[in-house]
């Protein structure tokens, strides 16, 4: 159905930036949103940031002004770039995808297979 390729991720000191990207890519008939979400030790699994086909964009108020999320509609490939990161970042970072693949009927949400991101001194 649909595959990712999830990168970008890491260890780094507080303050610090990271880029995420994920690429996906198969049976991919029509893409309504791709957005990112992330699970911390302990928690349930939150929504971070959100691109939908038209361009418009949404944050978590954790994040707002200091993530931005992109994409390269013609790759499928959606990024988040992370500056002013905190502790409280600490997760494994999601890809999501939202969208119609040729081998399922109707919208389904499909989940790259995260990417660990680490924000320590």
């Amino acid at each position: 159905q649909v595959q990712f390729v999830e990168s970008g991720g890491g260890l780094v000191q507080p303050g610090g930036s990271l880029r995420l990207s994920c690429a996906a890519s198969g049976s991919i008939l029509s893409v309504l949103a791709m957005g990112w979400y992330r699970r911390s030790p302990g928690k349930l699994r939150e929504w971070v940031a959100l691109l939908t086909s038209d361009g418009g964009t949404n944050y978590a108020d954790s994040v707002k002004g200091r993530f931005t999320i992109s994409r390269d509609n013609a790759k499928n490939t959606v990024y988040l770039q992370m500056t002013s990161l905190k502790p409280d970042d600490t997760a494994v970072y999601y890809c999501n995808l939202r969208g119609t693949v040729a081998t399922k009927v109707g919208v389904d949400d499909y989940w790259g297979q995260g990417t660990q991101v680490t924000v320590s001194s």
